[in-house]
């Protein structure tokens, strides 16, 4: 059932990086209830019952505003081993399910607070999404042309610099609590955990190997022997060919003479050899590209999108990708040798599991349809 069978996580609904989190977690084999509103409330959260974020969890609604559904809540605390939540710093307390509240409810809890700016600073209470995030922690700059930066999808900041580090923070505190008896608050900030992601950075620069201009640099681009060049049948081939050993082999596979050309780190030729490398990539298809390269420690690969990665046979033979309820979808990561990780069930739909949820609790069928009376669930 994976390695977090036994762990419980209460999971306060959300977009973005909080449900990424909770979909980790679960996939580990941690019981994740989702804590969704009883009421239909605006925003741009996806319908859980088709949210991938959403497979292997449970689902329960609970009206917030009431007090019967708060109590419910801190039910749920009092029998968990964290809680996570993506509000704006000072709405859970607000709402009465805080840190100090639930904390002396259950003094062993993690809480898990994901936001972007982080609880503290100028900045917490205000507005963001991910390209704000990155743009201020220092990634965005040094992704894209010359022109300007390009958008990495929403994957630096929300899930690599969020979801990541809150999922990270959470499993720390887990141990610590095992340890200590007593639970904490982790402060995961999509800032902070972007800005970590930029430390190789930092060394390359103190070491003289980058520079802050974009597209400037062996990593970003600029190198002829890590970039994307456009086939036949405008699709694309990725080439990362950083050492000498592997940049010969993709100069075997071009059919260019290595001896003809200048050294392989002499940024000044850069351009030139890059558009000798474009030229070379567009005589054939990415598949005979595909099968030239097939064999060869040359560091490069077919660009895929989203629908023909599960059909790569290095992913089907990783099991890389699943299907759920008809829904092709990532299976999940990382794999484990003894504590192997199930097939998550299909997402359900909001409050699916409200009375299974309350009944595990030990609450009798009458005192649920009293809770549903008083408005305290969905």
């Amino acid at each position: 059932m994976g390695p977090l069978a036994g762990i419980r996580i209460i999971e306060m609904k959300g977009i973005g990086p909080g449900p990424y989190a909770g979909m980790l977690l679960a996939d580990l084999g941690a019981e994740v209830i989702v804590v969704e509103r009883s009421t239909k409330a605006s925003g741009i959260a996806l319908p859980s019952a088709l949210d991938v974020n959403s497979r292997g969890k449970k689902s329960i609604a609970l009206n917030l505003k009431t007090e019967s559904g708060l109590r419910v809540l801190m039910q749920l605390v009092g029998n968990a081993d964290a809680l996570i939540e993506g509000f704006r710093p000072g709405v859970a307390e607000r709402l009465g399910f805080g840190p100090s509240a639930c904390l002396k409810v259950n003094p062993k809890l993690v809480y898990g607070r994901m936001t972007g700016w982080g609880q503290t600073g100028p900045l917490a209470h205000s507005a963001g999404h991910d390209i704000n995030y990155i743009a201020l922690s220092g990634a965005l700059a040094g992704i894209g042309g010359k022109e300007k930066p390009a958008i990495p999808l929403n994957l630096v900041g929300d899930y690599a610099g969020g979801s990541l580090f809150l999922v990270m923070g959470v499993l720390a505190a887990l141990l610590e609590a095992g340890k200590s008896g007593q639970g904490q608050v982790v402060d995961a900030a999509i800032t902070e955990g972007s800005a970590s992601l930029m430390s190789l950075f930092y060394s390359l620069a103190n070491l003289g190997a980058w520079a802050p201009q974009r597209h400037s640099n062996f990593l970003d681009g600029a190198a002829h022997f890590y970039d994307t060049y456009i086939t036949a049948d405008d699709k694309c081939m990725a080439v990362g060919a950083i050492e000498p050993a592997f940049y010969s082999a993709l100069l075997a596979g071009l059919a260019i003479d290595e001896a003809s050309l200048p050294a392989q780190n002499d940024v000044r030729f850069w351009p030139e050899l890059k558009a000798k490398f474009a030229a070379a990539f567009k005589t054939k298809t990415r598949a005979a590209w595909c099968e030239i390269f097939d064999g060869r420690d040359a560091c490069v690969a077919p660009v895929l999108d989203y629908t023909e990665a599960p059909a790569h046979p290095h992913n089907i033979a990783r099991e890389a990708f699943i299907e759920i309820a008809g829904i092709q979808q990532p299976a999940p990561a990382p794999k484990f040798s003894r504590s192997v990780c199930t097939t998550p069930a299909p997402p359900q739909a909001e409050g699916a599991d409200t009375e299974t949820v309350l009944a595990a609790l030990g609450l009798a069928p009458d005192e649920i349809a009293r809770l549903k009376a008083e408005g305290g669930i969905g």
